[in-house]
């Protein structure tokens, strides 16, 4: 029986993408995404959740994200459930889940926070 790993999710870069390149050559970027949620709870109050996801691409898709998208920046997520373990030095295991992105949509305007007067980049 085959299953299906698909996640698709949208929000904001917590910081800027992190780029580096593994011995092999390949390009690997990580960075955070935040998700803001509202919901009206039990009583009628209105409640607003704020969750994190840690994101990681590869290759072209990695050297993109790093070029273009910025903390702050909107970006619409398609990509794969990993969950990665460890074991601490005192011998606890850990676990952590992070998106493996397959494809990242710049939703922004193309233009830097930091440089209001930046062309727009061509996504």
């Amino acid at each position: 029986m085959a299953f299906y790993n698909h996640v698709t999710m949208m929000g904001n870069l917590t910081k800027d993408p992190e780029l580096r390149y593994i011995p092999s050559g390949a390009a690997v970027c990580n960075f955070g995404l935040t998700i803001n949620s509202a919901y009206t709870d039990g009583n009628g109050k209105k409640q607003e959740e704020v969750t994190f996801i840690d994101i990681v691409c590869w290759n072209k898709l990695a050297e993109a994200v790093a070029e273009y998208l910025h903390k702050g920046s909107p970006a619409f997520i398609d990509g794969r459930l990993k969950q990665n373990s460890w074991e601490t030095e005192d011998g606890q295991k850990r676990y952590k889940h992070e998106i493996v992105a397959r494809s990242v949509q710049f939703l922004g305007n193309g233009k830097s926070d930091q440089d209001e007067d930046e062309d727009d980049v061509p996504f």
